[in-house]
């Protein structure tokens, strides 16, 4: 049976609340438990545990270091507040990052986790944010690979994608499979970049 896909007008923050509304009924109608949520200074992660009280919430953070090295940008007592009402945080190195991103900062050149990633981002920054976490998710445990699940993203800051998935590890990245595309912005065409 198809589902519609909501689109937005456009990227970004301002989708955050639809996006969770999106979320929500969409896994009551799958039966699914389990959402993952990005989170960079816990404040969409606060969002979505109001939003999606019931729901198995997983926070996906940025890796330790990501903006400036050893600084964690999500705050501790975010980080404890979310705890205190049993949700998980967790931080992992970026599935398409990590060692990508040091071969890209001391040689000037891009290995398979910048293309992989900048593959994603033709559907939207969300979308590749929602796949990163999903393995990343797997890698630490906080996913099961038998589960089904639905993975948000966004651009910047919020929602403004979610999808449903079952998750793989990193490893496996190939086998992963988008089983649905519940929401994502509407993607402008730049008029500049189309053939002669």
């Amino acid at each position: 049976m198809a589902e519609a896909i909501s689109y937005f007008p456009q990227a970004g923050q301002q989708s955050t609340g639809a996006v969770l509304q999106i979320v929500a009924a969409r896994a009551r109608e799958l039966g699914i438990r389990r959402v993952l949520v990005p989170s960079t200074t816990g404040a969409t992660a606060l969002a979505a545990a109001d939003a999606l009280a019931g729901l198995d919430l997983v926070v996906m953070t940025h890796e330790t270091g990501f903006a400036n090295d050893g600084e964690q940008e999500f705050p501790v007592e975010r980080r404890l507040a979310l705890e205190a009402r049993g949700i998980a945080v967790h931080t992992v190195t970026h599935a398409f990052g990590g060692l990508s991103r040091a071969m890209r900062s001391k040689f000037n050149t891009h290995v398979i986790g910048d293309i992989v990633a900048n593959t994603l981002r033709i559907f939207g920054q969300g979308m590749k944010v929602a796949v990163e976490i999903t393995l990343m998710a797997a890698d630490c445990g906080a996913v099961r690979t038998d589960e089904t699940v639905i993975a948000t993203g966004g651009s910047d800051h919020g929602l403004d994608t979610a999808i449903v998935c079952r998750p793989v590890n990193a490893q496996r990245f190939f086998d992963l499979k988008v089983q649905e595309i519940l929401c994502k912005p509407h993607m402008q065409a730049d008029m500049g970049d189309r053939d002669a």
